[in-house]
């Protein structure tokens, strides 16, 4: 007992005095705390880290719903391609994709700040003279912010995989992760972000309101998995000699609802986290407003599939909560929460209709990509121009910004189909995009990596 009493002393005695060390530290001779601006440094740059690397888990969430969607067959090809796309893509936007968004340039895009150069990496190198002068977060590193603006980047790639998945040829995939991490992203983000000429950067109104990125990532990210997957063409077997498309089940479900679960996890990183700041308050509303928003997708996508498809579909309600996810991004820190969860029961119908929509033009998507990330995406900054809490149509801010949500969207649409329909089609011309039917029939595990993700079991079968 006398033990246990000397070491809670102990413990006691140590724990003031280190808190008496950290007041000295924060007080001068008058009394007056000096050190506030140290401590919110820290505290907002820890918070940084920690969304970033929620976000960065993020993909495994991807992985999981991508090989969960998919053949048992390709499940280690999708695996690769997460984990590739990542390695890839962080090499790519530390040499050039961060200067393209962020650097000091023009309102189309950035042309300094190459390599992430080490004298900007101090708190406050932010400013009208730094290299990366369209930086608008003076309170982090900016090895913080390359962090945290790295994992939305290979966001943007991994949403192209699952459009993509079961056909495409794993060195082509690498080719075009680096082009769409290392520019064609970085563009978009430079538009909208980087003081480009949808951030005002031409005229004052076109000024998009794109918190945390329904449009720079998502409908980006969607709009480029339109493209390959058109490039590319449907999967074997996805439609009969009529043209009617046929149900081709993923593998295993509970692993794809793994996946959208570490997603939804992720995403109180990637939307509180775009504060870039610890701001108490506005990142724990930024977080109501995501979860809502996730919660009311899925209902709403589960009735809307019960009525189209007379079941309540696993699949499309899962979906339905990254629909959600992803229409609330835009306005996760400017909507209230009842607009936010009208804004996700939205989304949730719309990626339904979009997903029966979409099969019927026989554009084959094995996980619904498109239509969570590029449609929702989509509706996400349009409906940020009605729900504003300041600006918006219903709170009397008239249409302007509606007006300027809208030119972002077809902007952004139009940059990433030309640019998407040349990447695919170069790569096609060039090294080829897609295997041969004989690989995609084998599938892609043993064809393009000799391994397999479950050997102890048949898992290839002829479609």
């Amino acid at each position: 007992m006398k033990k246990k009493i000397i070491i809670t002393v102990f413990a006691l005695t140590f724990l003031l005095s280190l808190n008496a060390f950290a007041l000295n530290g924060l007080t001068d001779s008058d009394g007056t705390l000096e050190k506030v601006d140290d401590a919110k440094y820290m505290a907002d740059t820890l918070w940084v880290l920690v969304a970033a690397f929620l976000v960065f888990f993020m993909q495994a969430g991807f992985a999981m719903v991508e090989s969960g969607f998919t053949r048992a067959k390709n499940a280690v090809n999708i695996l690769m391609k997460n984990l590739m796309d990542f390695s890839m893509g962080s090499i790519a936007y530390w040499a050039i994709g961060f200067a393209i968004m962020f650097g000091a340039g023009n309102a189309f895009m950035g042309t300094s700040g190459w390599f992430v150069p080490s004298e900007t990496l101090e708190a406050g190198a932010a400013t009208s003279t730094s290299i990366f002068s369209a930086l608008e977060w003076s309170s982090v590193p900016t090895y913080a912010a390359w962090l945290f603006q790295l994992v939305f980047a290979a966001t943007a790639a991994t949403i192209v995989s699952g459009a993509m998945a079961e056909r495409t040829q794993f060195k082509s995939y690498l080719i075009y992760s680096v082009f769409i991490t290392g520019i064609i992203y970085p563009i978009v983000g430079h538009w909208i972000w980087g003081g480009g000429w949808l951030d005002g950067g031409l005229v004052e109104w076109l000024d998009v309101d794109d918190f945390a990125g329904s449009t720079v990532v998502h409908s980006t990210g969607g709009w480029l998995a339109l493209t390959g997957a058109i490039v590319l063409g449907p999967r074997l077997g996805k439609y009969d000699s009529e043209g009617k498309p046929r149900p081709i089940a993923g593998h295993n479900l509970p692993l794809a609802a793994l996946g959208v679960f570490i997603l939804w996890l992720g995403w109180f990183g990637f939307n509180p986290g775009s504060e870039m700041g610890a701001s108490s308050a506005t990142i724990a509303g930024i977080a109501v407003t995501t979860n809502l928003a996730a919660s009311a997708g899925a209902i709403t996508a589960m009735i809307t599939a019960w009525i189209f498809l007379g079941k309540p579909d696993a699949g499309m309600s899962l979906n339905g909560a990254l629909a959600g996810l992803v229409t609330i991004t835009a306005g996760c820190a400017s909507v209230s929460p009842t607009s936010a969860a009208i804004m996700g029961a939205l989304g949730g119908i719309v990626v339904v209709l979009s997903v029966l929509l979409l099969e019927r033009f026989r554009v084959d998507d094995p996980v619904g990509a498109i239509s969570v990330h590029g449609t929702c995406g989509a509706l996400g900054t349009l409906l940020v121009g009605f729900f504003h809490t300041e600006s918006g149509v219903f709170a009397g801010g008239g249409f302007q910004l509606l007006w300027a949500q809208f030119i972002g969207v077809i902007a952004v649409l139009a940059w990433c189909l030309i640019t998407g329909f040349i990447l695919f089609y170069g790569i096609k011309a060039v090294t080829g995009l897609r295997v041969t039917q004989e690989e995609e029939q084998a599938g892609l595990d043993y064809e393009e990596h000799g391994a397999s993700a479950y050997p102890d079991f048949n898992v290839s079968s002829i479609r």
